[in-house]
């Protein structure tokens, strides 16, 4: 992986663990979600313009942008459920670990990439490493009882939710082949945002809404700015580097998330969840040194 692709990745890890902080701590997940979109919306109009009109769309990219758009409709609704049903430090990690697992298998099957073998090695613990921070303590439940975890709320939708990274993944790694990346993430952004508003509106009416704004104005300001600063990072490193190096290695963000969840947010914390975080670090090294 270049250096600059590194550091674009690094940098989007804590951005995305920050908002992702700030929507844990929101009074209504959901509606924060949605809020932070409309923010980014807003703030960002004035570049998302200089965009469009310095980097026009072609017909093509307007299909990723409409497959993207569905899909970030579904992963800010089922990240929001899992957050006013689970810990940041539980949710976050599954919702997150789906990803390395399944994006470099996919990206080799179906986009013709390559692994070398340290970046496979640097994957595998990546993978090992996330499944260490969100089930210390429970593997044997997980092993006499593997459903059990199933019936908790806060980790079916982490699991559903990783399970739509993997998907607009994918799809964006292809998207921004077409579409410069910060505007293909202002476009997403807005998409998502109108998608979403029916759900919200219908689920919550204005008056959960009206409150979310109030007391949290500045946070979900600040959220949207980091949201599209996060992925837009991310898009650009898309477009230098391999999606199978960069996927896994963004979750270096999952060690942020989870020393946020326990020094911010008072969540437990085990050796379980150090050993973890040490194992994600190592593979993220493996990786950074792969050609």
């Amino acid at each position: 992986m270049s250096a600059l692709a590194l550091v674009l990745v690094l940098l989007s890890a804590l951005c995305h663990s920050t908002w992702n902080l700030l929507l844990k701590r929101a009074a209504n997940p959901e509606v924060f979600a949605w809020s932070l979109l409309i923010a980014a919306s807003i703030v960002l109009a004035p570049l998302g313009a200089v965009l469009f009109w310095l980097y026009p769309v072609p017909t093509s990219g307007y299909w990723f942008l409409a497959a993207t758009t569905v899909l970030h409709v579904l992963y800010f609704a089922m990240l929001g459920r899992g957050y006013s049903r689970g810990d940041l430090s539980l949710v976050y990690p599954i919702a997150r670990g789906i990803g390395p697992m399944l994006v470099p298998v996919l990206a080799v099957l179906f986009l013709g990439e390559r692994v070398a073998l340290p970046a496979a090695a640097g994957i595998a613990l990546i993978i090992a490493g996330i499944y260490i921070v969100s089930w210390w303590g429970r593997f044997r439940q997980v092993l006499s009882d593997p459903l059990a975890l199933l019936r908790d709320g806060g980790v079916v939708y982490a699991v559903l939710t990783g399970l739509i990274i993997t998907a607009y993944t994918l799809v964006d790694k292809q998207g921004v082949a077409h579409v410069q990346p910060f505007l293909y993430m202002y476009l997403q952004t807005i998409g998502a945002g109108i998608g979403l508003a029916p759900y919200i509106l219908l689920q919550y009416r204005w008056s959960p809404v009206r409150r979310e704004w109030r007391e949290n104005f500045w946070p979900i300001v600040l959220a949207g700015i980091l949201v599209f600063t996060a992925y837009g990072m991310v898009l650009t490193a898309f477009s230098i580097s391999r999606v199978s190096y960069i996927s896994p290695a963004r979750e270096v963000g999952i060690v942020i998330g989870v020393l946020m969840g326990v020094f911010i947010l008072k969540e437990p914390f085990g050796g379980g969840r150090l050993l973890g975080s040490a194992f994600i670090v190592a593979g993220l090294t493996l990786i950074a040194l792969s050609p």
